[in-house]
């Protein structure tokens, strides 16, 4: 798959893409070009490291943690000690593995807990003296535009507009797209400022059922109005509206329709679920308790706590866009670090 960029503004004076971290030791594939993306959010890590491959590229080694940078962040506006300690650990393990595959060229990006906390500089500084890594604050557009360069390619066939959609850990970003063009085009976007830890944060808690259906019908309500001027400006009498969602809580959500007993990506990345179904999973997870959730294999104790606030998010996604059909995606932001990258594009 080549580049197939996605239309939306670039950011102005954005940070280009950085060499990776000074090796320390003789690489073991001296031989081989290789690149690096790394997406730091509101409650993940993820890094993916590939090589060009006649159908776009090769993934060699990836790295995820759940690291919650954004913990707190709603009631103090600053990124917590903790928080930090947990993510430059993180950092330091994708550090170590840009050395030891041979990176030649990475591009390190953090996204709304960095833009949001008022210490979001100083951690980029402190995170670059302690592990070499350069992240970039980029804005919620070039968050959009890499997102859909990444995960475009799954949307399912069609002639009238798409959604794409990328629910986070600390804002949610929508992108309407044309594809009757040759390269998809942008016709609008919005990012809202709710993700699963912020709008768990600002909004989740509630004991026994009465609770939990309030704080599932707060969520709702938040995000509704959220996403408000971005509904009235969709395009009405759309025959067969096409939905793709990427990353975590759709993801998530598809291994609970699955009945996965473990993640498992080739099942998940590009499948397509009826909306009715994922609409009766959000509701069964809401009506549970935190204990219970837990003990779905594919949410666990990491998840259980934040998968009804990505459920809110969804739902209200699937208000204002009814279509019949949600894509899944397990690729977005990395995907499209890399495509760049090995376009001879660095943002």
């Amino acid at each position: 798959m080549g580049d197939q960029s996605a239309r939306v503004p670039h950011r102005q004076g954005a940070s280009p893409a950085r060499p990776a971290p000074p090796k320390t030791a003789r690489a073991r594939w001296p031989e081989a070009r290789h690149y690096a993306a790394l997406d730091l959010g509101t409650n993940n890590c993820r890094l993916l490291i590939a090589r060009p491959a006649a159908n776009g590229f090769t993934v060699i080694d990836a790295f995820s943690r759940i690291v919650r940078l954004g913990e707190g962040l709603a009631a103090t506006g600053r990124l917590s000690d903790a928080a930090i300690d947990r993510t430059l650990a993180a950092l330091s393990i994708c550090a170590d593995k840009l050395r030891r595959r041979n990176v030649t060229m990475a591009r390190s990006v953090a996204t709304e807990a960095c833009r949001r906390a008022s210490n979001g500089p100083a951690f980029i500084e402190r995170a670059y003296r302690e592990t070499g890594i350069a992240l970039d604050i980029i804005t919620a557009e070039e968050e959009a535009r890499l997102a859909v360069l990444g995960c475009h390619v799954l949307i399912e066939p069609g002639d009238d507009p798409a959604l794409v959609f990328d629910i986070g850990g600390g804002s949610t970003e929508l992108v309407l797209v044309d594809t009757t063009t040759t390269v998809p085009t942008v016709i609008d976007w919005h990012s809202a400022p709710w993700g699963v830890v912020s709008l768990t944060e600002s909004t989740g808690g509630g004991d026994g059922p009465g609770g939990r259906a309030a704080a599932y019908a707060r969520m709702r309500a938040v995000v509704t109005d959220s996403f408000a001027d971005f509904a009235r400006r969709l395009p009405s009498g759309i025959e067969r509206p096409r939905l793709l969602g990427t990353s975590g809580t759709v993801t998530t959500l598809a291994s609970v329709h699955l009945g996965l007993e473990r993640y498992d990506r080739s099942a998940v990345d590009g499948l397509i679920v009826p909306a009715p179904a994922m609409r009766q999973i959000s509701a069964d997870l809401a009506a549970k308790s935190i204990e219970d959730r837990a003990l779905l294999p594919c949410i666990g104790n990491e998840r259980a706590d934040l998968v009804v606030a990505g459920c809110a998010i969804l739902e209200s996604i699937m208000d204002i866009w009814p279509a019949e059909r949600l894509g899944v995606a397990d690729r977005g932001i990395r995907e499209g670090i890399l495509r760049r990258l090995m376009n001879g594009r660095d943002r």
